[in-house]
């Protein structure tokens, strides 16, 4: 039995919002949205999700004003683009995997690095510069890929192997 998406009897702001992003696979698709994937059949391919609970969360998402669903850029099927309600979650995506690495390694290393694309420097944890101590918006983030997404540790969907090089958030990865 699926858990309700609503949690009833909370007067509590974070409960609401756990009600548009906190079921599972959720901030996973925000979190590649942020990185640029944009088509239905990419982050099936890169999250190893089922088509019906992606279809599900993306059509959720969408209700909810965090993601837009637009033609896409051929014109053949639709891409899903984050809104600027979505563009706010990234310092929360960029607070949780940093939360992940400090707390949870790998033996192989950090999986990615968040860089200022102006200074090429990394973000610190608060997500400021730490050449010019800017607050980086994602816009201006580069995300470059750690030693545990490369070489042996490194996947081979399309989605992953675009992922391998560095790239601004936000920019529609090149996936082929």
């Amino acid at each position: 039995m699926a858990l309700p998406r609503e949690y009833t009897g909370q007067n509590c702001s974070a409960a609401r919002a756990l009600e548009v992003v906190g079921e599972r696979w959720t901030l996973l698709i925000v979190r590649d949205a942020l990185y640029g994937v944009r088509r239905f059949t990419d982050f099936q391919a890169h999250l190893d999700i089922p088509r019906a609970v992606l279809a599900d969360r993306l059509g959720a998402l969408v209700e909810s004003g965090v993601l837009e669903r637009v033609r896409g850029a051929t014109g053949r099927g639709h891409d899903y683009v984050l809104t600027d309600k979505g563009i706010e979650l990234w310092p929360i995506v960029r607070s949780l995997s940093m939360w992940g690495e400090q707390f949870y390694p790998s033996d192989k290393g950090v999986h990615r690095f968040y860089t200022h694309t102006g200074c090429d420097a990394e973000l610190d944890v608060n997500g400021r510069c730490t050449k010019c101590g800017q607050s980086v918006p994602a816009a201006d983030v580069t995300v470059v890929p750690g030693p545990a997404l490369r070489g042996q540790n490194a996947r081979t969907d399309p989605v992953s192997r675009a992922l391998a090089a560095p790239h601004r958030l936000l920019e529609p990865l090149t996936i082929g």
